[in-house]
């Protein structure tokens, strides 16, 4: 992190919202809070597991990491 004001901070949060603002929030409506913390639990879960990523190849991080161990698991 760098010094204060520095943009770069929090790039990748605001990527992060912003993509779970276009990619669920503006498609659903929520009339209670209760029902948008649990959307939003539900989606950093999808995003976190299931979710391809094109930083890693278009494969989801659950995947990405089991292609990382297994050439350790062969052996």
């Amino acid at each position: 992190m760098g010094e204060t004001g520095i943009c770069w901070d929090n790039a990748g949060a605001e990527s992060l919202w912003s993509t779970f603002k276009h990619e669920y929030y503006y498609r659903h409506t929520f009339a209670y809070r209760t029902e948008l913390v649990a959307a939003v639990d539900n989606w950093m879960n999808f995003y976190n597991t299931r979710r391809r990523h094109s930083t890693i190849g278009m494969l989801s991080p659950h995947n990405y990491e089991q292609s990382l161990n297994a050439p350790t698991m062969a052996a």
